[in-house]
């Protein structure tokens, strides 16, 4: 068996301990990657010899008795919008297709000094704009339990590397959901911190009021141990938050006795797929029984969360997005006349369609007798689900809901209309308009063997009260590895 089947805190034990080497978990996750890819294509740039570069070292170190962290030599993946000194940041554009970033984002030098070993960069919607991994100029990523299917997006290709067992755990970036529903669709655990948590430094922006960075793993326990390592206050980031409460590992306690959890009536209305809602009210069961008291209320305002969003997210990516010109980096159109003629041409050429459609749909609300129809008004009902949420808070410990409303589409389905795939953000974005964390976990499969996700939202800085009912429900349930990787997970020889 290979030693990506392993969870990351399981490997990284064993590596402390001394059982395998480091130089060994590297070769069989570059192993698992070369025999998995031509099937999932989840990465976009492997690092084999920054890898074994990397491994070597902190081989001298845990040789020394400096075992730095539990996740010291252990592989990792990392979504394509985070910066890595000298590795290609492609965002999965043609935009960005020859970019070697001159800095590293935050939140992976932190893996770094913890004793990560990042094995390459993952792939992702164009720029985080889409909720398949399909729009990604590279390619789709497919879905590790049946490769027909989605793995969801954007942090698609993060969430179907663990899935496939191509590396024991990854970072993704969450700004509507992307690291939710990934993992509901490739049946892994994703967090979603509160926003400000984890340094936005080195992250490639799309909206820069909503864009989280955090992890996905197999279980919960790996989740909150990387968060733990990820989660700071950096000078380079504004919006990053001093916290004190960041040791997210001493909530995973198997005891959700006292806790009282909400569940939305309006998440559970028409669109919601029978199998998905059967799954989660006994997932909700589940913790009941474990002394958990679990009861049914009114949110509100769920109808408006996705025009809202969509008017928020896409005004700020029509910001974010209009320094690639051609002028400073990236890629530039070889016909032109003219300075204005070269920023159509190489626009037009760079960006992708969905990447198109959002900035001008972002620009359009932005501009004049437009900005206070749509934006200004979109900013209120942001503000109207902050409340919403404070008032559910005030009588609840954690939210409990589905991630989305279906299991994963079929390939190609989704582009065909992309406001449905819009609609189907449905449960999730919500949650980066209120800043909120939370937490996706597994709960099943549908009548076609598709993954099952739950979602637990907490409100601010209480990332602990989700880990621990996420961890409760998880020790009810042995992980469930993908058909795809039992059958292809034979360890490097």
């Amino acid at each position: 068996m290979s030693f990506m089947s392993l969870t990351a805190l399981e490997l990284g034990k064993k590596l402390c301990a001394r059982e395998l080497s480091v130089q060994e978990a590297v070769e069989d996750a570059l192993f698992q990657i070369r025999s998995k890819e031509p099937d999932i294509h989840s990465f976009l740039t492997v690092d084999e010899e920054g890898a074994r570069r990397q491994a070597r070292e902190i081989q001298k170190q845990i040789d020394a008795g400096a075992c730095k962290s539990p996740l010291a030599g252990v592989p990792v993946a990392v979504k394509d919008n985070l910066c890595i000194q000298g590795l290609p940041t492609t965002c999965g554009s043609k935009m960005l297709a020859d970019f070697l970033p001159p800095y590293t984002a935050t939140a992976v030098e932190r893996l770094r000094q913890a004793g990560a070993v990042i094995v390459g960069k993952t792939n992702m919607d164009e720029f985080a704009m889409g909720s398949t991994t399909e729009t990604s100029f590279y390619g789709p990523t497919k879905n590790p339990w049946n490769p027909e299917y989605v793995p969801g997006g954007s942090s698609g290709g993060s969430c179907a590397a663990v899935a496939a067992e191509e590396c024991t755990y990854a970072l993704g970036s969450d700004t509507g959901g992307s690291i939710r529903q990934p993992s509901a669709f490739c049946g892994v655990t994703g967090i979603k911190p509160t926003y400000g948590t984890v340094s936005r430094y080195g992250l490639v922006a799309y909206g820069s009021s909503l864009d989280q960075i955090g992890p996905v793993a197999k279980d919960v326990s790996d989740c909150a141990a990387v968060l733990e390592v990820i989660a700071a206050q950096d000078p380079k980031d504004a919006t990053s938050l001093k916290r004190t409460d960041t040791d997210f590992t001493a909530a995973l306690i198997d005891d959700v006795r006292g806790m009282k959890i909400g569940i939305p009536r309006d998440y559970f209305g028409e669109g919601l797929d029978e199998d998905i809602k059967k799954a989660i009210l006994q997932a909700a069961d589940v913790l009941q029984e474990k002394g958990a008291a679990v009861e049914q209320f009114d949110l509100s305002l769920v109808e408006y969360a996705v025009p809202a969003y969509y008017v928020i997210a896409c005004a700020q990516a029509s910001a974010n997005l209009e320094r690639f010109d051609g002028v400073k980096y990236g890629f530039r159109t070889d016909q032109y006349e003219g300075l204005h003629d070269m920023y159509k041409k190489t626009r037009s050429q760079g960006f992708g369609a969905e990447v198109k459609r959002r900035v001008m749909l972002g620009s359009f609300v932005l501009s004049s007798g437009y900005y206070d129809a749509y934006y200004l008004k979109a900013l209120r009902t942001k503000a109207l689900i902050k409340q919403a949420f404070d008032k559910a808070f005030a009588s609840y410990d954690v939210i409990l809901g589905p991630a989305a409303p279906a299991t994963a589409p079929l390939l190609g389905r989704s582009l065909q209309d992309p406001l449905q795939m819009y609609l189907s953000d449905i449960y999730t974005v919500s949650v980066n308009l209120a800043g909120l964390p939370a937490i996706c976990v597994p709960v099943g499969t549908d009548a076609g063997g598709l993954p099952i996700g739950m979602q637990l939202i907490g409100d601010c800085f209480q990332e602990k009260k989700i880990i621990r009912a996420a961890y409760a429900y998880e020790r009810t349930r042995d992980y469930v590895r993908c058909p795809y990787a039992k059958q292809r997970g034979a360890a490097v020889s």
